[in-house]
């Protein structure tokens, strides 16, 4: 019986990693998670102030479109900032590599031998990286700058992600009293469970504990939201 063997560079793939670099995850929890616990602390500071009613719903309408575009913009600023600066030390590194070939790659060969490499297979590694100008570069501003220069973050899904996430968390303490709630109850229960069920969520796909993340959540926002409803129900009194 003959057994053939598999060639020795035949690797199989084993597991599988998820988008950790598309810019999209940090504004998305980010904004449903402020547009949730903002919009309820400014809907229970107004009802706290002067019960629930038109104004609840025209304050919490407002709050959602006011703070959905804030965080859009501001995420797509921060993010194309970052992306710009990004973009003008990779230009940095490609300027270097043209100008002094040599010392990048020396510089990189001792990168490899501060990281456990001999000398020798170190100058090697880098001699046959280097011999491609533009795989040189890659491997440069992965090991020096710690950012893929083929995979940088997206402002304009950063933005996207925002915008709608922060709308979405906004709805939730506000569609009781689209229809007809008269109390801050049902938006109360709402948002309790919306809190608790986002930092589960979250905290599963950062390979938490689900309830430690619901919990922080909850707590977090509820907390919030009290301090808010106090003060509106102190101005309340105050002016009435």
């Amino acid at each position: 019986m003959t057994v053939e063997l598999a060639p020795p560079y035949t690797a199989e793939k084993h597991h599988s990693h998820r988008d950790v670099t598309g810019g999209w995850l940090r504004p998305a929890v980010f904004g449903a998670m402020d547009g949730l616990v903002s919009n309820f602390a400014l809907i229970a500071g107004v009802v706290g102030a002067a019960g629930a009613g038109r104004g609840a719903v025209l304050a919490g309408f407002a709050g959602l479109v006011a703070g959905a575009c804030s965080m859009a913009a501001g995420e797509y600023t921060s993010v194309k900032s970052q992306t710009e600066l990004m973009r003008a030390e990779i230009a940095v590194e490609r300027r270097e590599l043209a100008r002094n070939p040599e010392g990048e790659q020396a510089e990189l060969a001792a990168l490899y031998r501060a990281r456990g490499l001999d000398a020798e297979l170190a100058d090697r590694v880098a001699a046959g990286l280097s011999a491609n100008p533009e795989q040189a570069l890659r491997v440069h501003v992965r090991e020096e700058l710690g950012v893929d220069p083929d995979d940088l973050p997206s402002p304009y899904v950063a933005a996207a992600s925002s915008f709608c996430a922060f709308a979405a968390g906004a709805l939730v303490p506000l569609a009781p009293f689209l229809f007809g709630a008269s109390g801050l109850l049902v938006a109360l229960i709402l948002s309790v469970l919306a809190l608790f069920v986002s930092g589960a969520v979250v905290a599963r796909m950062t390979a938490r504990p689900w309830w430690l993340g619901g919990l922080r959540q909850l707590l977090l926002g509820v907390a919030a939201a009290s301090v808010t409803f106090a003060l509106g129900h102190l101005l309340g009194v105050a002016v009435s």
